[in-house]
């Protein structure tokens, strides 16, 4: 059990610095006129920002100082990388809950569920300490994720006009296919071969897990190229998009 307690200490107080912050974001990045309709959306998104900044950069950390990591995304592992997994599973149990208080359910039910399965696949590596290196590389989303939510921030922020916005949406575009789509797609291949080294519960949760993420994630760039790139100039990229 003591082996056990890092992780959940770690996600504890990654839930708690996390929670306090978006309770303080109104004062430290007061919202624009344009986002006063609602508040708590511009605290949301800032916070996820900077869950993306943080872990995107962390999980880039994790594989190049400990390269050793990649050949083997069972059983090998570092403090530092387990402590990344905690901190996201912090994170996204408090964004959860967030969600469920401030939203609608039929405005958030897909996010609602993207972090439950987020949270069960993560929990697992960090309780059985095995599997963190696959987690790690699921994290390399988040590098896309900061340009996603950079995206949602300039438009609550009516920005959508900008050169900065421009040149955000193509960052965004390219990240999402190298991070998001190609991640993806080699944590499936990934599965598939190393079926063989992984029990069957874990790599059927895995591999439903792996399938959900898939099919919101084309869903999503569907509507990021639709809104960014294929609509006529007059009309507003929708702000739902996560």
């Amino acid at each position: 059990m003591e082996l056990l307690q890092p992780g959940l200490v770690i996600s504890g107080a990654s839930f708690a610095c996390f929670h306090l912050l978006n309770g303080r974001l109104g004062t430290l990045v007061p919202a624009p006129s344009t986002a006063l309709r609602n508040p708590w959306k511009w605290k949301n998104i800032w916070t996820s920002f900077i869950h993306s900044l943080l872990t995107g950069t962390w999980a880039l950390l994790g594989f190049y100082l400990h390269p050793e990591m990649a050949e083997d995304l069972i059983s090998t592992h570092t403090r530092f990388s387990h402590s990344l997994v905690a901190v996201s599973i912090g994170y996204f149990i408090h964004d959860f809950l967030d969600m469920l208080q401030n939203q609608k359910l039929h405005q958030s039910w897909e996010l609602l569920f993207h972090h439950t399965v987020v949270i069960t696949c993560f929990g697992i590596s960090v309780l059985l300490h095995r599997y963190i290196g696959f987690a790690v590389v699921a994290l390399l989303v988040e590098i896309n994720s900061i340009f996603l939510h950079l995206r949602q921030i300039l438009l609550m922020a009516n920005q959508l006009k900008t050169t900065f916005y421009r040149l955000n949406s193509l960052l965004n575009l390219g990240t999402y296919v190298i991070f998001r789509i190609s991640t993806l797609a080699w944590m499936t291949r990934w599965l598939v071969l190393n079926r063989g080294n992984i029990p069957l519960l874990i790599y059927t949760i895995g591999s439903v897990g792996m399938a959900i993420m898939t099919l919101m994630n084309i869903v999503l760039f569907y509507r990021l190229l639709r809104s960014d790139f294929l609509k006529s100039a007059r009309d507003l990229p929708s702000e739902k998009d996560k």
